[in-house]
């Protein structure tokens, strides 16, 4: 209990923080876009009702229908005041009514552990939506608080990997609209699939009247708790924007995906005020391979569905012009490292935990500042840069697939301990 109201105190700060900051340049914060839903139309009505859905997780059958029946008739009730006054429809108040009462009723009419399975329950629905009203105020900071952009390096030290966001760029081009339309898809809706996934972790959450120590929502929510501190250190709004047509007057110019710009000398980029410098590193790379890690353990269509988005969301991040190749590199050791973590946090740390989490922060380090400061070494020497990258990456993949291949093994019974262990681990999902 004391862990949770910990970490509830933690992310309630941080909340704050970004509101106030917010606010100083003249946007309403987290805080007040979520309270406005509860009355003005949401952004997102799916991803309310995937909010409801995980504090659902607690409830029996019988109280999971009456959330959505009450969920459902406020929204019907809201979407005919719309409709009456001219005003635009859309749901999903509904939900986070029904959320919100789940928090009062758990204050008020449960008492010891439900009181605490109830609110980790509205914890979990409600940070999925305040982590994209966070996110939406971080990238507002970015775009504040850093002039210039570091493109132009990341641009030269991903010769090395052979530019593959240009051509990535004229592969979608060339399959245009099929490619598109499903790639905009799998791109805009990763936080609902992350959501469905969480769901199939925590299906037994309301028989067994527990959580699992470790699930998919810990750790999207500190890869976007981390991610965007790193956007502050290391600005880059990606080709689409510093080479493309949807930078415009501030592009260097308009030549993605068709011409690779010639830099010899990297220097740091002016930008505008509103783009968000958020592509070091590609933090929908990062959910994305979380998503896939956490369907190894489920059934045949979850795996498939994890591959999937996998793979869909890597093709519109590079297709799309939003990131170049260096930042999914870098992406996929950050939630690597972070995974491992957040993995061995759930139970007790041992020697090969720390040696994973550790390497996999320097591995982290030496790419974001090779980026910084080596780019025209890499261009100039690609056949020793881009594999260099690749193994670096390798190197924690490997390290990562064989720590939880030995808590797996230890977990089967009848299966003696890994030799690098000195203690019994359970299985987490």
């Amino acid at each position: 209990m004391l862990l949770w109201t910990t970490a509830g105190a933690a992310a309630l700060a941080f909340l704050v923080a970004l509101e106030c900051a917010a606010r100083r340049y003249g946007q309403a914060g987290p805080l007040t876009h979520q309270v406005r839903e509860l009355f003005l139309p949401p952004k997102s009505g799916p991803r309310l009702y995937a909010g409801l859905a995980l504090t659902m997780v607690v409830l029996t059958w019988r109280q999971r229908l009456i959330a959505v029946g009450t969920a459902v008739g406020i929204d019907l009730a809201f979407v005919l005041v719309r409709w009456a006054t001219g005003a635009g429809l859309s749901f999903g108040n509904g939900a986070l009514w029904v959320i919100v009462g789940c928090a009062v009723i758990a204050l008020t009419r449960r008492t010891g552990a439900e009181r605490v399975l109830l609110l980790k329950g509205v914890g979990l629905g409600l940070l999925l939506m305040a982590g994209q009203k966070a996110g939406d105020a971080w990238l507002l900071i970015t775009s504040k608080t850093r002039p210039t952009v570091l493109d132009e390096y990341v641009l030269v030290a991903d010769h090395a990997l052979g530019d593959p966001s240009w051509l990535a760029g004229r592969l979608v081009e060339l399959t245009d609209p099929v490619s598109t339309h499903l790639l905009h898809l799998i791109y805009g809706q990763l936080p609902l699939a992350g959501a469905l996934v969480a769901l199939y972790q925590l299906r037994n959450v309301a028989v067994e009247r527990r959580f699992p120590r470790h699930h998919l929502i810990r750790t999207f929510l500190v890869i976007g708790l981390i991610g965007p501190a790193i956007y502050m250190m290391f600005p880059v709004v990606g080709p689409v924007f510093a080479f493309g047509a949807e930078g415009g007057a501030w592009a260097t110019a308009h030549l993605w995906p068709d011409t690779l710009p010639s830099v010899e000398l990297p220097r740091p980029m002016p930008f505008d005020e509103i783009t968000p410098r958020n592509c070091m590193p590609s933090l929908h790379t990062a959910w994305a391979v979380a998503l896939f890690i956490h369907t190894r353990a489920g059934s045949r269509w979850m795996r498939f569905a994890g591959t999937f988005w996998l793979i869909g969301t890597l093709s519109a991040t590079l297709g799309f012009g939003y990131h170049y190749g260096a930042d999914l590199v870098a992406g996929v050791v950050f939630v690597l490292t972070i995974d491992a973590a957040m993995r061995a946090s759930a139970r007790t740390w041992i020697r090969s935990d720390a040696l994973l989490v550790a390497h996999g922060t320097l591995t982290f380090t030496a790419l974001v500042l090779s980026y910084r400061w080596l780019p025209v070494p890499m261009s100039e020497h690609p056949w020793i840069a881009g594999p260099l990258m690749i193994l670096a990456m390798l190197s924690v993949i490997y390290g990562y697939l064989r720590l939880t291949a030995a808590g797996k093994r230890e977990a089967t019974p009848g299966v003696p301990p890994g030799p690098h262990t000195n203690e019994a681990r359970p299985e987490l999902v």
